[in-house]
């Protein structure tokens, strides 16, 4: 595989967290559990201490193995992704503690100011609480496969849209315990299957994947597109108007098909208003998906509060989904104004699937 530029991905992976505490591990001499934000990350016994600083790396954080070749195992070669070698942060399990994303020290400059070493130049770089590292450390956003293969793609995603990419919420640890504790949110099943987006603007109309824009050529995309007459329901239910659905492509072939499905199904999670550049709400969402002839993602509540703590919050997360029986992949919720929004993956899902 030939190398490629480096592309940042589109949010913070590796960043400059303050160590928010530090707990023991039952049973455990050599290791212990730090806490960064709603994040576990187990470590070495006696490496951090609490309010210290460090880089807290994502789990889906891509990393070289110039930053940390421990993570290859002795005897194995790294992976290969996007022409970088270097290894996949997962959800693990030791000593009984989910352990989720990497700890590593900061660095101190001769007169004790924070840095970094930068990738690959390796030129020493201050930091300072809360910066984005992921671009000078070379870190990339682990993503699956396209469904589809690369002779179908038209062309870049459509400037005009937005890629759906709720935050974690163990990124939100203050905003969980604050704001997010006032309102009322809509909250659905993350479904396991791949991202699909439909639009209709002015003249143009097409259908995009993640990351590109495909051609009308068949495949499981347009097919399905052309199966429900997605983009002629569109126009017909709101003539004039200039947007897009965007949801969960499910079926045979995707995902390992976990819901068991004959044919490929649509789900709608979200409607962008491209002439407003802006979410509409989750009510109207769902009103325009129906109108539109489609599924929505399943609703678990139609309002709700959150979760009290952040660990409730997590393991609220797990359970059946309703589409069928296997473990649901997590949870998303958006509040009622459809601007605000996060996503809550299942830890069981992730041990499972990882």
């Amino acid at each position: 595989m030939q190398p490629v530029a480096y592309v940042k991905p589109d949010r913070a992976m590796a960043t400059i967290r303050l160590v928010d505490d530090i707990l023991p591990i039952e049973g455990a001499d050599a290791i212990e559990v730090a806490v960064v934000g709603g994040w576990k990350v187990v470590v070495k016994k006696g490496e951090f201490v609490k309010n210290s600083l460090a880089i807290y790396f994502e789990i889906d954080s891509f990393i070289p193995s110039t930053v940390a070749p421990f993570l290859t195992k002795p005897g194995h070669f790294p992976k290969e992704f996007n022409g970088i070698q270097g290894e996949r942060l997962k959800t693990i399990k030791l000593r009984g503690q989910i352990s989720q994303g990497l700890l590593l020290p900061v660095n101190r400059s001769s007169d004790d100011v924070p840095c970094i070493s930068t990738e690959p130049s390796h030129i020493f770089v201050p930091v300072t609480i809360g910066d984005d590292v992921s671009e000078v450390l070379q870190i990339q956003k682990w993503e699956k496969p396209e469904e589809f293969r690369a002779t179908n793609a038209k062309g870049n995603f459509p400037y005009f849209l937005r890629k759906t990419d709720q935050e974690r919420v163990q990124n939100l640890s203050r905003e969980f315990e604050s704001d997010f504790q006032k309102g009322e949110w809509e909250i659905t099943e993350k479904l396991d299957g791949s991202s699909m987006t439909v639009y209709v603007n002015g003249d143009t109309a097409g259908v995009c994947s993640r990351n590109l824009e495909l051609k009308n050529e068949g495949g499981a995309f347009w097919d399905t597109a052309n199966r429900y007459n997605i983009i002629e329901n569109m126009r017909k239910a709101f003539p004039g108007s200039n947007f897009a659905v965007q949801g969960e492509l499910c079926g045979p072939g995707i995902q390992g098909n976990k819901y068991k499905f004959d044919n490929f199904r649509f789900f709608v999670y979200d409607v962008f208003d491209i002439d407003a550049q802006e979410y509409v709400s989750p009510y109207d969402a769902r009103w325009i998906a129906y109108t539109c002839g489609l599924e929505y993602v399943p609703v678990i509540k139609t309002w709700a509060n959150v979760c009290a703590t952040m660990q409730e919050q997590i393991e609220f997360a797990d359970g059946v989904s309703a589409l069928t029986d296997t473990p649901r992949e997590g949870l998303v919720y958006k509040n009622q104004s459809g601007q605000e929004s996060f996503k809550v993956i299942s830890n069981k899902w992730l041990l499972k699937n990882e």
